[in-house]
């Protein structure tokens, strides 16, 4: 495997002869780089059907790979469409890893603003969570095992640390250790999402249309996926949210942790260049110290 420190240069050129080379039916369609393209991929729209993704770190090469195998099997059983994957990509002209085309799906990344106070948003958003956990997880392998919260201690208590003045470093404290002694799961483990949050949920007319970019896909806590209730909904929204899924207090707070953590180290990464970030992370670290 190419080392994880690799950043490869990734321009349109260079995915221009990827296509051309590897999948010449597709040579005659043009190709647009979407910006932004998201911190993961490089993405670009191929003719008016197809899209072009090409990892730009190491912590994504595994996706291609991942959504070609599981979301064919997954999305007949999800009431919001999902990517249908079309081909992976091979190594090449200087490139080190696979990568995916996928059908193109329209819409907007969604927002506070155009789906926070729907209340039929948030119910569709926890039935789609109930179904993709009620999927068999026979035939799965342990390197869809996520990683526990508690991996994320170190990082999220340096980040406190970071922002004390910004937000109120000792009610962050309190809540991420009341998340880490949080009881675990119980019962067996179910699919996850592990990146749902905004910017993978798709609108089209201010209504939900599709969830995407499965990378974070697992087997194990679905806590992760509570994010969704901290960066989108608002307080009466996310009761609902609530209700709907059938969350106990033990993974509820869970989330909540997950919540404080993905949003702490999005914050520290970007906030001094992306007003944007600074304002969606600020929503929701303090949508999680509220619960």
């Amino acid at each position: 495997m190419a080392g994880t420190d690799i950043r490869p240069e990734i321009t349109t050129a260079l995915v221009r002869r990827l296509v051309d080379t590897q999948f010449p039916q597709w040579s005659g369609l043009p190709l647009t780089l979407l910006d932004p393209a998201g911190s993961d991929h490089v993405i670009h729209r191929l003719g008016d059907e197809l899209s072009v993704r090409l990892p730009r770190q190491a912590g994504a090469i595994g996706q291609a790979a991942k959504e070609a195998h599981w979301l064919p099997r997954l999305a007949p059983h999800l009431p919001l469409p999902v990517p249908v994957p079309v081909a992976v990509g091979e190594p090449g002209l200087g490139y080190p890893w696979p990568w995916a085309v996928t059908r193109w799906l329209d819409g907007e990344a969604a927002t506070a603003e155009t789906l926070g106070d729907s209340t039929e948003a948030a119910v569709e958003l926890a039935h789609f969570l109930v179904a993709l956990q009620q999927f068999t997880t026979e035939g799965t392998s342990p390197d869809l095992s996520g990683a526990p919260l508690a991996a994320r201690d170190q990082d999220t208590r340096a980040a406190i640390a970071e922002t004390d003045g910004v937000f109120d470093a000792e009610a962050m404290t309190a809540l991420w250790d009341e998340a880490l002694h949080a009881p675990g799961r119980q019962g067996p483990p179910v699919w996850f999402h592990g990146d749902f949050h905004t910017g993978n949920l798709l609108t089209v007319d201010g209504r939900l249309g599709a969830v995407i970019d499965f990378g974070g896909l697992g087997v194990g806590d679905p806590a992760p996926d509570l994010m969704i209730a901290f960066t989108l909904l608002s307080a009466d929204c996310r009761a609902a949210f609530r209700t709907a899924l059938g969350v106990d207090d033990a993974t509820w707070l869970r989330g909540r942790g997950w919540a404080l953590a993905t949003g702490l180290n999005a914050y520290t990464a970007y906030a001094a260049v992306s007003p944007r970030i600074a304002a969606q992370t600020t929503r929701q670290i303090t949508a999680a110290l509220t619960g």
